[in-house]
């Protein structure tokens, strides 16, 4: 599988999550690659990014709630969310930043009470 995103279920707001990435050596070895979201009704939009050297970048809402990692030796991407709320709700997926696989199925976040 070129990119597997897991980790996502229902949390109530306030909680936390998460999320792991496998990706391919091929597609992991690039040098940035970052966590996307789209929520129901709206377009794929960027979360997180960061670089194999660990510099992260972040949306604005995200600054201070998202911590997104990586594990370069085991090819996985992570994404720590915490203080979740309900707009948080989405499919959450990875992939390079700019993108550039195929996306993968994605794994769904559900934020409600």
């Amino acid at each position: 599988v070129q990119l597997q995103a897991s980790g996502g279920g229902l949390v109530q707001p306030g909680g936390s999550l998460r999320l792991s990435c496998a990706a391919s050596r091929s597609i992991f070895n690039h040098n940035i690659m970052g966590w996307y979201r789209q929520a129901p009704g709206k377009q794929r939009e960027l979360v997180a990014r960061i670089t194999s050297g660990g510099n992260a970048n972040y949306t604005e809402s995200k600054v201070g709630r998202f911590l997104i990692s990586r594990d370069n030796s085991k090819r996985t991407l992570y994404l720590q969310m915490n203080s979740l709320k309900p707009e948080d709700t989405a499919v959450y997926y990875c992939n390079t930043w700019p993108r550039q696989a195929s996306w993968g199925p994605g794994t769904l976040v559900t934020v409600s009470s």
